[in-house]
């Protein structure tokens, strides 16, 4: 398949797992991962993935709200290596459009991931701000649209044409992975990248089994746990 496939996830020792079973084409963290992770010092942990992962992306976020200091850890987490990507939120929590630090960034060279992106305004604001002599992803976190009741097909295709307008410096990103078939869904539209949990990425790994043996497998499954229980419908 022509998409890329990253994972998502901020524990060392698996991401340097999957790193090495050659599954994925690069990495992204955030800071809800890292907390989930047990990450103590956000410093020492990019260091030592970036001191084992040089030759594929990972992305790594900013942890401010003040664009003055977003500005200076971007800088800052740029400049650990050249493979790195800067997450920087569409907006702030108090729902400032971030679109002109993403501008002042990818002006300066900076590789920027713009992150939390779910309405086609917000990817018209990241890809005008992003220079076309930099690099940049767009990511839109389909999982989370459909998970609200949306259509996230419709908008990620829209999405793919408005990045195509600056193809070769802004690559498509399909966010928040539920399923193996949104992979499928993702080289569909033509995206980029998509991130996923590992558990989809070793999924993905196994795929192509029939659904007959599906079927089969499923039975082993509970005839297993039926065994294991000792429940009788009799007793």
């Amino acid at each position: 398949m022509a998409i890329k496939i990253f994972a998502d996830g901020a524990n060392l020792e698996e991401m340097l797992k999957i790193y090495e079973s050659g599954l994925v084409d690069g990495f992204t963290t955030n800071p809800s991962l890292m907390k989930k992770g047990g990450v103590k010092s956000y410093r020492e942990f990019s260091k030592k993935v970036l001191e084992n992962i040089k030759n594929v992306p990972v992305s790594f976020e900013v942890f401010t709200n003040s664009f003055e200091t977003m500005y200076k850890e971007a800088k800052e987490i740029a400049s650990w290596a050249d493979n790195v990507y800067v997450k920087i939120p569409i907006m702030t929590t108090d729902r400032k459009s971030t679109k002109e630090l993403i501008k002042k960034l990818s002006d300066e060279g900076v590789k920027v991931n713009v992150t939390a992106v779910f309405t086609l305004e917000q990817v018209r604001e990241a890809v005008d701000a992003i220079n076309e002599k930099s690099k940049g992803y767009v990511s839109v976190f389909a999982g989370r649209i459909s998970d609200a009741g949306h259509d996230h097909m419709p908008i990620i295709e829209k999405a793919r044409r408005i990045c195509d307008e600056k193809k070769g410096s802004v690559e498509l990103l399909w966010a928040s992975t539920r399923e193996v078939y949104n992979i499928f869904q993702a080289e569909s539209l033509k995206v980029d990248i998509i991130t996923c949990p590992n558990e989809i990425i070793y999924k993905y790994g196994k795929r192509g089994e029939s659904l007959l043996d599906l079927s089969y497998d499923t039975v082993k499954t509970f005839a297993k746990d039926i065994s294991n229980l000792g429940f009788s419908v009799f007793e």
